[in-house]
């Protein structure tokens, strides 16, 4: 008998699908998209275009340039590209409704759908499918696809692949399990191609990238006897090394990875927006609750947070005492 990694959820996927039939659909993924989200935006774009539901990706931000070559001739339009009139509005890889984006949200007051694995979603739409134990929205997916025996092209499998591969850090992280490996495999058996999806995310990085790297590396604290360590982008970097906000992608993985570092923390200035990331080696530490406390949220492991109308030197002291008070109530680990 056929394996099914998530059968309930994958029936209701499929009756919620079968809903669609007659409608436009438009599917929307999170502001700055990475790669789990663009790859859920072409996995469930092209799915519901080859069974005949007429169906376009939407995102508030262009496509990373890192991302572009997998989409294909998928159909992605920009918000600002898109009229709302007669679309069901489908979310994936979103864990609040407000990271859409402002012209989406108020192009779509409702959402249909919505398609997850971030711990912190807020079950804003009328469906809610959120598996906070997947890996990936694209593992979801695949799962999804699998279960229901779905016919899929080589260009969903490459873009669903992308997404694991990206959100578990190469099948790295923690979130990597046994079902990760069966689905990715079954993925190839589709016509996803690991090493092609490798040398376009990891071996053609563009040399401002690399100086944006030495910059950031160059800002590394240490901090609360070595367990955290702060990486920051100062308002002006981005403009002096001509990288683009793209080129951040995985920069806070080089923090995280220091010895006897428990947390990462990425910090960026930009012109009185800040953005922040946190990750974690170990679930345990739920840098979600961290940056909850900053109206973000995200991953056990791997989360962000915005800030308005702010700078790193008035708001870096807020953090720090927001993740000192973090571990001092979490304890030690092992107890």
């Amino acid at each position: 008998m056929h394996k099914k990694y998530f059968s309930e959820q994958s029936a209701k996927f499929a009756n919620i699908v079968d809903t669609f039939k007659g409608h436009k659909v438009a599917v929307i993924g999170h502001m700055r998209p990475d790669g789990d989200c663009i790859g859920s935006i072409v996995g469930v774009t092209r799915f519901l275009n080859s069974i005949g539901i007429e169906a376009v990706g939407v995102n508030h931000d262009p496509l990373p340039q890192s991302l572009r070559v997998f989409v294909g001739d998928t159909p992605i339009l920009l918000a600002s590209e898109l009229e709302s009139e007669g679309y069901l509005a489908v979310t994936v890889d979103c864990a609040d409704y407000k990271r859409i984006g402002e012209r989406l949200m108020e192009l779509f007051p409702e959402i249909e759908l919505n398609i997850d694995h971030h711990i912190s979603n807020k079950n804003y739409a009328r469906n809610n499918i959120v598996i906070d134990s997947a890996c990936a929205t694209a593992e979801i997916l695949a799962g999804f696809y699998l279960d229901n025996e779905y016919s899929f092209d080589t260009c969903i499998a490459q873009n669903l692949y992308v997404g694991i591969a990206t959100d578990t850090g190469q099948f790295r992280f923690p979130s990597t399990s046994q079902a990760t490996f069966e689905i990715a495999r079954k993925l190839c058996e589709h016509g996803a191609n690991p090493a092609s999806a490798a040398l376009e995310l990891y071996e053609n990085q563009s040399f401002e990238k690399i100086k944006l790297l030495q910059i950031f590396l160059g800002s590394l604290q240490m901090k609360f006897d070595n367990r955290v360590c702060i990486g920051l982008i100062e308002n002006g970097v981005y403009e002096d090394t001509g990288a683009s906000v793209d080129d951040s992608e995985g920069l806070v993985d080089y923090a995280r990875a220091i010895k006897g570092v428990d947390i990462g923390v990425l910090l960026e200035d930009r012109k009185g927006l800040l953005k922040g990331s946190l990750r974690a080696k170990n679930p345990f530490y739920r840098v979600d609750l961290v940056a909850n406390l900053f109206n973000g949220g995200g991953h056990a492991c791997a989360a962000g947070l915005n800030i308005e109308n702010s700078s790193i030197d008035e708001f870096l002291p807020k953090l720090l005492i927001a993740i000192k008070n973090h571990l001092d109530a979490l304890g030690d680990p092992q107890t």
